[in-house]
């Protein structure tokens, strides 16, 4: 069972990793796609959502061309920085990060645009900075969403195989995720370990699930509502 616990001590730190560039990057874009009206916002926010309906082999793919020891992107980071990331556990955080990501993205993007315009108009109004709107209106109001959002992305970076598989290949103890180890424990005919990995797996992501939907602004509103009757 050792190797179960070394997977899911890596399984958790990917996921972490991932979720935390995702609450970064997807509250940011999340917020300028539902302020800021041009030509194109529609694409940029369909390219955005992309890898949530590809299939995970796809995306890979696409990173292995990327990121690999030819790619554009792989090459350089060799040539002046000595970086490899294939077959690598930040390899394997960027696949997952990459997979969630429309999770976070449109969570934020739509708990920042029902956050009533008036608050935020008031407080500028009252002196406030735009950077000040933001952390002490904006950001407050739409947390549930935003965070409902990072706690889906966990669990999806959680349960990520096929990007993580080709990106970071299956390194008992460097890259082998629970999803991974299963996979291989199955493979081998391990039964006992194989029926341990779903069990934690299918527990915690049924925990980030229920976290997931108590925050979600729906039901928060629908509770304080039935509290006024």
């Amino acid at each position: 069972m050792e190797t179960a616990w070394v997977a899911l001590a890596l399984t958790l730190k990917v996921a972490g990793w991932a979720t935390a560039i995702n609450l970064v990057l997807g509250v940011a874009v999340g917020y300028a796609l539902s302020r800021w009206r041009f030509v194109g916002r529609d694409v940029i926010d369909a390219l955005l959502t992309l890898p949530m309906v590809l299939p995970p082999t796809v995306l890979g793919y696409y990173l292995l061309v990327v990121l690999g020891r030819h790619g554009a992107v792989g090459q350089w980071l060799k040539e002046h920085f000595g970086i490899q990331l294939i077959f690598t556990w930040q390899g394997a955080v960027i696949a997952a990060s990459i997979v969630a990501f429309p999770l976070v993205f449109k969570a934020a993007r739509a708990a920042f645009e029902n956050v009533e315009p008036t608050l935020e108009q008031a407080a500028r109004v009252l002196g406030l900075s735009e950077l000040a709107v933001f952390f002490r209106v904006t950001l407050p109001l739409a947390w549930r969403g935003i965070m409902s959002g990072s706690l889906l992305a966990f669990a999806r970076a959680t349960g990520e195989f096929g990007a993580t598989l080709m990106v970071a290949g299956s390194i008992a103890g460097e890259t082998q995720t629970l999803s991974i180890a299963v996979y291989e424990a199955v493979q081998a005919g391990q039964d006992q370990t194989a029926n341990f990995l779903v069990l934690v797996t299918s527990v915690s992501c049924m925990a980030i699930l229920l976290g997931a939907g108590y925050l979600a602004p729906g039901r928060v509103a629908g509770q304080a509502n039935r509290g006024w009757r």
